[in-house]
C-alpha cells in the first residue's frame, strides 16, 4: 500500500528543508516511545520536528493500517457511506485521508487533537483535499464536550498513549458520539489487542452491534500467548529509508482494530486470522467463526468453490462459509 499521491507530495514538500540526520535523531526516539508505550503526559509529537519525523516514517503505516480499517468495514457494509467523520486523536489527518480515499462522498470532517504542531501540519496537508475539515484543539480524554455527532468516529493509535483508568470514559464518550460507526484501531501487539477486547466487551454491554473483525459478538476464543491482529504491507519512500536506515523498501505493518455499529450487521464470513499456509492443491487457513469458535481449517479441490475463494483469501479477509 502506498500514500494517495497527492499527500505522498505534501508531506515531501513539507520535509523537504529539514536535515536527515535530524529527522533519523527524531524518528529513533519516536520509535522508542510507540514500541514502549510511554505514558508521560505527553503527546509524541508535542514538538514540530517529531511531527516531521512522523511524517516521515509513521504517517504511511499508519495510513495502510486504518486504511485496511475500513476497507473491512466497507465490506461489511457496503451499502452504507459515512456523510460526516469525527477523529479524535488525529494528529496530521492520517484517518481524514484514508476515508477520504473509502469515501470520496465524505462530506464533512471534524477532527480533534491537542499537539499544535500536529494540527497545523494536519491543516496544511488537508488544504490538498476538496473535504472542508474542522481542526480542533483537545485532548482526547477530557475536551470532548461541545462536539457533534457524526456518522462515523474515529479513534487510532491512541488508546495506547492513555493511561488504562482513563479508556472506559473515553469509550463511553466516543459511542455517544457515534452516531452510526465507531471505529478503533491500535498497534497489532499483545497490549493494542488487550485495550482492543476491553473496548468491545463496554460497546457490546452497551449495545453496540460488532462489524469487523470479528463474525461474532461472543467472547474472543484466542487465549494468549495467541492475540487477533492483522498486517498490511506498506511502500517506503527514499526519505523513509533514509530516516529509518532501512535498506528494503518496504515494511509490514501489525495493527489490531474494532468496528461496531448501532444497526444490526447480518455475520456470515469468517474471517483469516494467520497468514495461509498453502501446498500443492490444498491451503490451511486459520479462521474466526460466526459461531465464536476459532481454528485452523484445512481446504482442498474437494470443496469446488470454498477452495478457489480460500486460495484467494489472504490475512485479515473475510471468507464465506
Amino acid at each position: 500500500m502506498q500514500l494517495p499521491p497527492p499527500l505522498r507530495t505534501a508531506v515531501d514538500a513539507l520535509l523537504e528543508q529539514t536535515p536527515v540526520s535530524a529527522l533519523k535523531q527524531a524518528a529513533r526516539t519516536l520509535s522508542g516511545r510507540y514500541r514502549a508505550e510511554v505514558r508521560d503526559g505527553r503527546l509524541h509529537m508535542s514538538e514540530e520536528l517529531a511531527v516531521k519525523a512522523y511524517l516521515a516514517t509513521r504517517l504511511p503505516a499508519t495510513y495502510a493500517a486504518v486504511r485496511a480499517s475500513l476497507e473491512a468495514l466497507a465490506e461489511t457494509r457496503p451499502d452504507w457511506s459515512p456523510r460526516t467523520l469525527l477523529d479524535v486523536g488525529a494528529g496530521p489527518g492520517t484517518v481524514l485521508w484514508a476515508a477520504a480515499d473509502a469515501w470520496p462522498e465524505l462530506a464533512e470532517a471534524t477532527l480533534v487533537e491537542a499537539s499544535e504542531p500536529a494540527r497545523r501540519a494536519g491543516q496544511h496537508l488537508a488544504a490538498q483535499l476538496s473535504l472542508p475539515s474542522h481542526w480542533k484543539d483537545g485532548d482526547a480524554t477530557r475536551d470532548l464536550a461541545g462536539l457533534a455527532p457524526a456518522d462515523l468516529v474515529t479513534c487510532a493509535y491512541v488508546l495506547d498513549e492513555l493511561e488504562p483508568a482513563a479508556l472506559s470514559a473515553l469509550v463511553d464518550r466516543l459511542w455517544a458520539l457515534a452516531a452510526d460507526t465507531l471505529l478503533f484501531v491500535e498497534p497489532g501487539t499483545p497490549a493494542g489487542w488487550r485495550r482492543i477486547l476491553a473496548c468491545r466487551a463496554r460497546l457490546i454491554e452497551a449495545g453496540a452491534h460488532v462489524m469487523a473483525p470479528c463474525p461474532h459478538a461472543a467472547p474472543c476464543p484466542l487465549v494468549e500467548p495467541d492475540w487477533c491482529h492483522f498486517s498490511r504491507r506498506v511502500a517506503r519512500s527514499r526519505l523513509h529509508r533514509l530516516a529509518k536506515d532501512a535498506d528494503v523498501p518496504w515494511e509490514d505493518e501489525k495493527f489490531a482494530y474494532l468496528a461496531v455499529s448501532r444497526h444490526p450487521v447480518p455475520q456470515s464470513a469468517m474471517r483469516v486470522l494467520a497468514p495461509p499456509r498453502a501446498g500443492s492443491g490444498k491451503v490451511e487457513l486459520k479462521l474466526c467463526r460466526p459461531d465464536g469458535s476459532a481454528g485452523t481449517r484445512l481446504f482442498t479441490k474437494r470443496d469446488g468453490e470454498v477452495f478457489k475463494q480460500a486460495k484467494r483469501a489472504g490475512w485479515g479477509d473475510p471468507l464465506s462459509q
